[in-house]
């Protein structure tokens, strides 16, 4: 993509982008805007939502109880713009890069809750993406399901020597119920489109998360203590019978199924002084895992997981300056079913010889680091980094050498054909880069930003990951976004 084509696709997006501010609706204000009369600035640091200041991260704790109830319902729609730096090396660029250099709407999320009593509250968001399927004409086709669900029961007691917040929380995420911005369900904020296009923009880089994934039922228990520490257990189990609404939309064939009750903890220390706070914690997982969500009859098909992280985040915020530093490490360790441990693998090597079985149990490191500063809540920029390291398996190999031809193709008719883009012709996870990113909030609610992600390492390879010639920085992207709330 060469610097004047960049300059007119950006130019292009921010004409629509203005166009669509003119068409928004005036003086509206989102759930939570409306229901304590605050400006976003109060709970999202320098206003950039999702991300909380330390009034935000209470009005979280307490349940979503503080203020008045209003009506309950909020939304928000992203219309986005993703343009990778290499699409030659395809043999099916449309199919590889759906929608590559288009302006698209990308999402929309409806949410309900905040308020119900003064210990009830509750945050739930139901998302739509237009583009969740294909069928075989091309055409896409939308689909609506639950996305972040949290029921919450919450009280604070204040005395002369004590401020303690607890609560209990039902939620289908993993950490969905943390305060902090570093947590797995909250790091990666800006939504991402499903196209092919966005493969590779920031928000599907690496980031720490635990194996559970989303859309199961957790049911957590929460303190915190003079403001200082914080502390949260529970369990999560799959989402089944009266909590079915947890996976709303997820055919059942396809929602995580796990084995019984998977424990789930957080420890953190947090600090405030003057306009400055800081928080390190931790926190982990153990988790067991069908390997067929249609076929639970059968214990040894489970995948057993542990996730441990360690996470920090500092926040300086002193109108008109917002600066937050973010850092977050997630250690992994996947045991594999004995059915799937111990395989041959389709690839050989350059001779012929098989390759080794694939592993037992596997190892990952995630780390990710972000520092953002934004002035008078409507400028702002951030630059993070990314690094992905792990085992290497044969297991996840998507490309290689063809044992009948000894040669790396993608020919359906060949013993072991391999995947160009996103193959992965070493067995090794390591993914490294970059991302930097300007946004602007010219009103409440609505943000205009580009992200330009770049990999100096993609699938365990800099140069040639899929077999195919494809470089790392082949799959660098600028991403523009016009993201808005109602």
């Amino acid at each position: 993509m060469t610097v004047p084509r960049a300059w007119r696709a950006a130019a292009a997006f921010l004409a629509g982008a203005v166009l669509a501010l003119v068409c928004a609706p005036a003086g509206a204000l989102p759930l939570f805007a409306r229901q304590t009369g605050q400006n976003c600035v109060a709970c999202h640091a320098g206003g950039q939502f999702p991300e909380l200041t330390p009034y935000g991260r209470m009005f979280k704790l307490t349940g979503y109880t503080i203020g008045e109830r209003t009506v309950p319902l909020s939304a928000m729609a992203v219309v986005s713009n993703s343009r990778v730096r290499n699409t030659s090396k395809s043999d099916d660029p449309a199919a590889d890069f759906q929608k590559n250099r288009d302006t698209i709407f990308a999402t929309a999320s409806v949410f309900l809750g905040g308020r119900i009593t003064d210990t009830l509250g509750a945050f739930a968001q139901f998302t739509f993406d237009p583009y969740a399927t294909q069928s075989e004409d091309g055409a896409f086709h939308g689909h609506t399901a639950a996305d972040n669900i949290d029921l919450r029961y919450a009280d604070r007691f204040i005395d002369a020597s004590r401020d303690l917040v607890f609560g209990v929380s039902v939620n289908n995420n993993p950490s969905l119920a943390d305060p902090w911005n570093t947590a797995p369900a909250w790091m990666q904020y800006v939504p991402v489109p499903s196209p092919t296009s966005s493969r590779f923009v920031d928000g599907n880089a690496p980031y720490p998360s635990f194996a559970a994934g989303g859309n199961i039922a957790g049911l957590t228990a929460y303190g915190f203590w003079n403001r200082t520490l914080y502390a949260e257990a529970g369990s999560y189990g799959t989402a089944r019978g009266p909590l079915s609404f947890l996976h709303a939309g997820i055919p059942n064939s396809e929602n995580t199924k796990l084995k019984g009750l998977n424990p789930y903890w957080r420890l953190a220390w947090n600090h405030e002084w003057g306009p400055h706070s800081l928080m390190v914690g931790t926190s982990g997982m153990r988790a067991r895992i069908f390997d067929d969500p249609a076929d639970t009859s059968d214990s040894g098909t489970l995948h057993h997981t542990l996730d441990l992280g360690l996470d920090s985040q500092y926040q300086y915020l002193l109108d008109p300056h917002a600066v937050t530093a973010q850092f977050a490490y997630l250690r992994s360790r996947h045991t594999f079913p004995n059915a799937l441990a111990g395989q041959d693998v389709g690839f050989v090597d350059a001779a012929g010889n098989p390759l080794p079985v694939t592993n037992a149990r596997d190892t990952s490191n995630v780390l990710r680091g972000k520092l953002t500063y934004v002035y008078q809540a409507r400028y702002g920029g951030s630059v993070g980094v990314f690094n992905l390291t792990g085992s290497t398996n044969t297991a996840n190999q998507s490309s290689g050498f063809s044992p009948d031809t000894l040669t790396v193709t993608t020919d359906p008719a060949a013993a072991a054909p391999s995947q160009r883009v996103g193959g992965n012709f070493s067995g090794n996870p390591a993914t490294r880069g970059a991302t930097l990113e300007a946004f602007w909030t010219p009103v409440q609610y609505v943000r205009i930003g580009a992200q330009f992600t770049h990999y100096t390492r993609f699938n365990g390879a800099s140069t040639n990951y899929d077999g195919f010639g494809r470089n790392a920085r082949d799959n660098d992207t600028l991403f523009l976004y016009l993201w808005a709330a109602y």
